[in-house]
């Protein structure tokens, strides 16, 4: 099977990269994440100007519509500068939610201001809080008032919700407004909505939602039932997420490799000791494991066999949840005691597979629901 990339393809990850090396130094990182807002409003513009938030915007609607590949490319850049922007949030995951499950008038008001970079969505939709693989929308509830709908509920770690201009909320219809999950366009600053914002350990901006008798018209529900379609975008974010772990594991793997090069100990570099050489194997090894999972999740992200899909993408995060935890536990070790601190890099990179891990339901949860479809007679298998 071929897995090099096209001329475009190729030309929009080296674009990516030139960018973010260019503006994303490790200094200008520390800036923004001390800032009051926790993002560069300057990078977010560059982003557009270079097409990247229009990835996943239809090409009739002014976007590039890239799809899955070239949204791994530009996601695996984004984990090797390690950026706190609300990328995968907004330009990803909301954007797909609108361009895939909205009404045409929906996507004409959103889609172009998405495009430009002048709003930020960000989908709010799981209280699992990363306990279990499956989203599930109960804790939320839709209730049917004349002409509007009003919302109630929580939801837990929204990553990027304090940037947000609107916040895309799914909801359980209560037993009067009839069945199934609505998924409803609310303003950040709408009457009975707050956020319990807070700085995820890897340095990103996130909040609990609290959503007390939040009322929007009846034209900011999009879609009909999600029930069946908002996994989909779930998905398509969870292989973006996996895309973007693999390029924190590149660079802290090429970290640890220089470092043991460049490290003296007993008279030569401790990248020639035959046990640390065993360890930077084992590394590579399982880095590579990961990126074959991570295209094999790209390619199976857009598909409509929801059953083959979701086992996809459960074992994709499995196996590089297993690699972000045993390359970033070995790097660490490798630098010895400065492996933790702020003043180097492999700590943050560090930080940021931790939080991978439990993001978009854990590891061990997506192993029980992978063997899940094996075990039990009532489930489709692969």
């Amino acid at each position: 099977m071929d897995f090099s990339f096209s001329d475009e393809q190729q030309m929009l990850l080296d674009s990516t990269r030139r960018l973010l090396t260019d503006n994303y130094s490790v200094q200008q990182r520390r800036q923004i994440i001390s800032s009051p807002e926790g993002y560069s409003r300057s990078i977010w513009r560059q982003f557009s100007e270079l097409g990247l938030l229009g990835l996943n915007i239809p090409a009739e609607e002014g976007g590039l519509e890239g799809g899955a590949i070239s949204t791994l490319l530009v996601c695996v850049a984004m984990g090797e500068a390690l950026i706190v922007e609300p990328y995968m949030s907004s330009a990803v995951m909301a954007t797909r939610a609108i361009a895939k499950l909205s009404s045409s008038a929906q996507r004409s008001e959103w889609l172009p201001r998405l495009n430009s970079g002048t709003v930020i969505a960000v989908l709010a939709h799981d209280q699992t809080n990363g306990a279990a693989a499956q989203a599930v929308f109960d804790d939320t509830v839709a209730a049917r008032s004349q002409n509007a709908w009003r919302l109630q509920g929580r939801k837990a770690i929204v990553y990027h919700a304090p940037l947000a201009d609107v916040l895309l909320i799914s909801a359980k219809l209560d037993a009067a407004s009839g069945t199934g999950t609505g998924l409803f366009a609310v303003p950040r600053d709408a009457p009975g909505l707050r956020l319990e914002a807070f700085t995820t350990v890897d340095g990103q901006r996130a909040a609990d939602i609290v959503l007390e008798n939040v009322e929007v018209p009846d034209h900011a529900r999009i879609g009909g039932d999600v029930s069946a379609t908002l996994p989909m975008v779930l998905d398509y974010g969870a292989a973006a997420l996996c895309s973007e772990a693999i390029g924190v594991l590149d660079k802290l793997f090429s970290m640890t490799v220089e470092y043991c090069r460049a490290r003296v100990q007993f008279g030569q570099p401790i990248g020639r000791f035959q046990a640390l050489q065993h360890r930077m194997a084992e590394m590579l090894m399982h880095l590579e494991q990961a990126r074959s999972m991570a295209y094999l999740a790209a390619f199976w992200c857009e598909s409509e066999e929801a059953s083959r899909r979701a086992a996809v993408l459960s074992g994709a995060k499995v196996i590089i949840g297993r690699a972000a935890r045993f390359v970033g536990q070995q790097a660490i070790q490798l630098h010895g005691g400065m492996g933790m601190t702020d003043e180097l890099m492999v700590g943050h990179y560090f930080k940021r597979l931790l939080a991978f891990e439990v993001r978009f339901g854990s590891t061990e949860s997506h192993l029980q629901e992978y063997a899940a479809r094996f075990l039990e007679p009532d489930r489709d298998g692969l």
